[in-house]
């Protein structure tokens, strides 16, 4: 009964009550939904962005600081002219190379062979020696036969230079054949005798003489010996041109025959360096306004000289080698190769030239 005697209880104050509470758990809910959607557009987000990372090819590793980003684009800013300057590839570039480009180590290497050109620079420069005790006779012509196979100097020169030539049963002596002559550029028949044997003379490109002057005095015997034979500085010449240039250097004398003078020089260089002689100043000038011409030229070898350039087609044959005078005012053609050459053949008897050993049937007409 006491406790009915407090405050009656109010049924809408209850109500009232509850509706509020029912509002602030809706306000709740309605926050709790917004946070979830929230993170759940985050997650979405941040997904798709690692999905795009992890589809994108990988790139190269590198260790090196990024450079600089385009506000703009979001894509790296091209380089500098300056970093581009400075900056040079690992590698050269795909593609075709500019002409004249090529890799280190394979561009084609330059011929080791020495120029006569670049030997003549390495020949010392001098004034010429006296000429006091020179002999002939020291440098031994002919009296050696270095080669030893049993014949004489000249008569292997001539075996080398000459061309149709008739040989002796011995393999050595020369008798006859023919001579582009690389002095004149003349053809020259060669016959063996006292009266024609002069008309092809061996010539030491180095004279003997212009050598003992430039180095030679001091040199031993063999070593004179060695030079006066050694083919390298013999050649088979026209007779006259050879008494014309005597003792005479590169200042003094050279082939009337323009095409052969580059190799001519060529072989004295050749000559002069390989037994240390020197040159004088005029000498050296003279060969070098030669080589000036032909840059290239190489050294010889102790081989034939080859004679200027070969003719063309169309060129004109050369002049046939006039018949040979026996001395006594009659013709003498050595080989019927030889007449045909002339234009003489065939020789019927009584002809001049006509001689029954050209005539093998002896039917009184040679070289049919």
């Amino acid at each position: 009964m006491g406790a009915m005697r407090g405050k009656p209880f109010d049924g809408g104050s209850a109500h009232r009550w509850r509706h509020r509470s029912a509002r602030q758990s809706s306000s709740v809910a309605v926050v709790l939904v917004g946070l979830v959607v929230l993170v759940g557009l985050v997650v979405l987000g941040a997904c798709g962005s690692l999905g795009a990372a992890s589809g994108a090819p990988a790139g190269p590793a590198t260790t090196s600081t990024p450079g600089p980003t385009d506000v703009h684009t979001g894509q790296p800013a091209p380089p500098s002219s300056d970093e581009t300057a400075s900056s040079a590839p690992d590698s050269p570039a795909a593609g075709p190379s500019a002409p004249g480009d090529s890799a280190p180590g394979t561009a084609p290497s330059a011929s080791t062979t020495p120029t006569a050109l670049a030997t003549l620079a390495l020949l010392e420069v001098k004034g010429r020696a006296p000429q006091t005790g020179y002999d002939r006779e020291l440098f031994a012509y002919r009296a050696v036969d270095l080669d030893r196979n049993g014949c004489d100097t000249r008569n292997d020169i001539l075996r080398r230079d000459l061309v149709d030539q008739a040989v002796r049963g011995d393999g050595c002596v020369v008798e006859s054949g023919t001579l582009v002559d690389p002095y004149s550029g003349r053809t020259i028949g060669f016959v063996r005798g006292q009266a024609t044997s002069g008309d092809v003379q061996i010539d030491h490109v180095v004279a003997l003489s212009d050598a003992w002057q430039k180095g030679a005095q001091r040199w031993d015997a063999a070593t004179r010996e060695s030079f006066g034979n050694d083919p390298l500085n013999l050649l088979a010449v026209d007779g006259p041109l050879n008494q014309s240039k005597g003792a005479g250097d590169a200042a003094t004398w050279l082939p009337p025959h323009r095409a052969f003078r580059c190799a001519y020089v060529a072989r004295q260089v050749a000559v002069k360096h390989a037994y240390g002689l020197w040159v004088t100043q005029a000498e050296r000038d003279a060969i070098a306004r030669v080589l000036a011409t032909c840059p290239d030229e190489q050294l010889p070898s102790a081989g034939a000289p080859t004679v200027g350039t070969p003719a063309a087609s169309g060129a004109p044959e050369p002049t046939p080698p006039p018949p040979l005078s026996t001395g006594d005012g009659e013709v003498y053609y050595a080989s019927c190769a030889q007449a045909r050459a002339a234009g003489a053949a065939p020789l019927h008897r009584g002809d001049p030239g006509y001689r029954s050993g050209l005539d093998r049937d002896d039917d009184g007409i040679a070289c049919e």
